[in-house]
């Protein structure tokens, strides 16, 4: 039995860019199936696609979160949220409210982000976008450690402009009751 094909890295560097990169820049650069391109106020924020147990973390929470959704509500992996005209991120998972949109969806439709850390996103993920999803008003932020031999979740809620902790994981179960009840076994 044949091997699994690894995603091959592009067989390119970025471009040579002069000045601020702009969502026309980051969606004219090749497709790369190997990496994340994220826009962040003309600034890329690139890292590596999540290892093994990092998408099955993904996917445990992408399938929980479908089956427990309302009939009003839709989870996603890996979209295109557009924050604004100069930050473009790309959650692990989220919860949407569903619209027609092309390539980019707008923040304003999105009700909960998810994002797994890992050893090359986790201060961006603790951090920076933690903070830019809070001041583009995205309600629900879940952020998920693999690291730990039981896996961690936590799901903080927007309170006026800051993120407060709604509900933890309990060996490596998290039962949430916001936006809508679910249980995410990890």
């Amino acid at each position: 039995m044949a091997a699994p094909a690894e995603a091959a890295p592009a067989a390119y560097l970025l471009p040579r860019h002069v000045g601020p990169w702009s969502l026309d820049d980051v969606l004219s650069l090749p497709e790369d199936n190997s990496q994340r391109v994220e826009l962040v106020d003309g600034m890329l924020l690139v890292s590596p696609l999540g290892s093994y147990r990092h998408q099955l973390v993904v996917g445990s929470a992408y399938a929980a979160l479908l089956r427990a959704c309302p009939e009003y509500l839709q989870a996603t992996v890996e979209l295109n949220v557009l924050l604004s005209s100069g930050r473009l991120l790309i959650p692990d998972f989220t919860v949407v409210n569903p619209r027609e949109a092309g390539v980019m969806f707008p923040v304003s439709d999105v009700v909960l982000v998810g994002e797994v850390l890992s050893k090359t996103t986790r201060l961006n993920d603790l951090g920076l976008k933690r903070e830019l999803y809070a001041q583009a008003g995205v309600k629900y932020y879940m952020t998920v450690d693999p690291e730990p031999k039981v896996v961690e979740a936590t799901l903080l809620e927007l309170q006026g402009t800051e993120y407060v902790e709604i509900a933890q994981s309990e060996n490596g179960v998290l039962e949430i009751e916001r936006p809508f009840p679910a249980t995410i076994k990890f």
